[in-house]
């Protein structure tokens, strides 16, 4: 479920954030950091999970 969760939140912050390049720089908001952080936690609770819950 994690695993599938990454490609899928990498699209949508994509999508919001090609949906206001049409906006001036000043206007935009940080929608690529907050994906990449997103997608960091995802990877990082999926390596917890694939090598502490998973293998017991």
């Amino acid at each position: 479920m994690i695993c599938a969760a990454i490609p899928a939140t990498a699209a949508v912050g994509a999508k919001l954030n090609a949906s206001q390049l049409d906006k001036p720089a000043a206007e935009r908001k940080p929608i690529a950091k907050v994906t990449g952080i997103v997608i960091t936690l995802l990877l990082v609770s999926s390596v917890i999970y694939h090598t502490f819950i998973w293998r017991s």
